[in-house]
């Protein structure tokens, strides 16, 4: 059984995205693909989901089991090695192991490898977002990449990647780009999520004219969406820096080319030795 798994969140249409991408990538494989969420979920009032509850991982790998199911592949639908993959997860997994040992559970690769020089596939989906927007702008654009925020380096790699990625597929249709976090923990040694989105629009450069907000997120929630994090921030950027006019883009999650990524993720996946 084929598990899309998200982080989760309190916001419906999260959730409702997510079925979206598992009901998509499920008819491109022609197998059935099970939307499941680590966390928060599984809060959200059933009304505001189409009167279908949302399932979190560990009560769906549980009921499945009881009910005769043993094998799975969980794919993720997270950019990078975030510690929800890399502890969260095999924790869950283990502690489930030894109530039913039969319990057989292997991961996709996350969508994003940064050793992977030739797959560019992200980066182009970024572009794509991006691009549909430099024809509301009068003024050639700056951009700013804007993720969660991490404390695992690894997954900041990732965003720094698919922005130097973006800056090379765009070239001189920009001004300039830079890469943003929504968040970061308070010490120095998570320096490197900076800056955050609210301090980003404060640099020469992006605290005037065009700038274009690239969302490396796939579904709305907290930060991202209409009434998210994100646009309260660009709205009180604008407020101080009145020339500044600032658009957003798509979310990542909404883009067809991410389909492909997914699939080639369960392909890979499934040759991977369980946990």
């Amino acid at each position: 059984m084929i598990l899309l798994v998200d982080n989760g969140s309190l916001e419906p249409a999260s959730t409702l995205n997510l079925r979206t991408i598992a009901a998509r990538l499920g008819e491109s494989l022609g197998r059935k693909v099970v939307p499941v969420s680590l966390l928060h979920s599984n809060a959200v009032p059933v009304d505001q989901l189409a009167g279908q509850p949302a399932e979190l991982l560990a009560d769906a790998l549980a009921t499945r089991l009881q009910a005769g199911e043993s094998n799975f592949l969980v794919v993720p639908l997270f950019f990078g090695p975030s510690g929800a993959l890399t502890d969260f997860l095999p924790t869950r997994v283990a502690a489930l192991k030894a109530r039913f040992p039969q319990l057989c559970v292997r991961v996709a690769p996350w969508l994003v490898a940064v050793d992977a020089a030739d797959d560019e596939r992200m980066a182009a989906i970024l572009e794509e977002n991006v691009r549909a927007k430099i024809a509301e702008v009068a003024s050639r654009p700056a951009v700013i990449l804007v993720d969660h925020g991490s404390p695992a380096r690894a997954v900041t790699a990732v965003r720094e990647h698919l922005a130097r990625q973006l800056r090379s597929h765009l070239g001189p249709a920009l001004r300039d780009v830079v890469a943003a976090s929504m968040e970061r923990r308070a010490e120095p040694e998570y320096d490197f999520n900076e800056p955050l989105l609210e301090r980003a629009f404060d640099r020469p450069g992006f605290d005037a004219g065009s700038v274009i907000v690239a969302m490396l997120f796939i579904s709305p929630g907290r930060h991202a969406g209409p009434a998210g994090d994100i646009a309260r921030i660009c709205a009180a950027a604008q407020q101080r820096h009145p020339e500044l006019r600032i658009v957003m883009t798509d979310l990542v999650g909404r883009h067809p080319g991410l389909i492909p990524i997914l699939v080639d993720r369960v392909r890979a996946g499934l040759a991977r030795p369980p946990l």
